[in-house]
């Protein structure tokens, strides 16, 4: 009885603390949908600044749980098209947000400019908007993704890379394929399907028109 009882204590203690990781009202988004592949960018060195983020302290994607459940739905369309969805990022802590605005003003610090911004210098970024002082992502409904195929999981030509500073990225860009319009086309249609709405000037960036959190800015640690 001594053992059950103490079995008992210690499953709810580890249940509590999973709990409290996140704040309630977000869900990590491989436990709404088991199946999503991530690739979580800041939480490594594949970025555009060259090493992890501060706030990402593990390589998960969180969202708030309507977000999650819609786009849980995107990938149950998606696969019945062979194809699947790939995470970047998702919540973003504002820490996280602090630490690329320290590092787009240290105009010295260009270890990744060559592949990632090339024509744009990096004094301009907060003009051009590729970095701001809040971010969306950190009110939690906000998704950067791909598709990969079902059939080997490589991602899906979308004519230029995530993350990359330039017209390129842009939806309307003249610099790219039929086959990658059409992508990036297949994309954009699904993911406003089910409520989510593009940006101009990003084709991997999202954000869940319902969003319950639109005037807060969080800060808890992606772990």
């Amino acid at each position: 009885m001594k053992n059950l009882l103490l079995s008992l204590l210690s499953f709810m203690i580890f249940s509590t603390a999973k709990a409290q990781e996140i704040p309630e009202g977000f869900v990590y988004i491989d436990e709404v949908i088991p199946d999503v592949v991530c690739e979580i960018r800041y939480a490594g060195e594949n970025n555009f600044v060259g090493k992890p983020i501060t706030g990402y302290e593990n390589p998960r994607a969180i969202l708030s749980k309507p977000a999650a459940k819609a786009l849980a739905k995107v990938q149950n369309e998606l696969i019945q098209k062979d194809y699947m969805l790939k995470i970047f990022d998702a919540y973003r802590p504002q820490r996280a947000v602090n630490h690329l605005m320290e590092w787009a003003r240290d105009e010295g610090d260009t270890l990744k400019k060559a592949e990632f911004y090339p024509e744009v210098a990096k004094k301009d970024l907060f003009q051009l908007g590729y970095i701001a002082t809040r971010s969306g992502h950190s009110r939690g409904s906000t998704v950067d993704l791909t598709m990969i195929r079902v059939s080997d999981c490589k991602n899906v030509d979308m004519g230029s890379t995530y993350d990359f500073f330039g017209e390129i990225s842009h939806h309307n860009t003249s610099q790219i394929s039929e086959d990658q319009k059409g992508n990036r086309e297949l994309l954009r249609l699904t993911m406003r399907k089910y409520g989510f709405r593009s940006y101009s000037e990003e084709w991997w960036h999202y954000t869940y028109n319902m969003e319950p959190y639109p005037n807060t800015y969080f800060d808890f640690p992606v772990k």
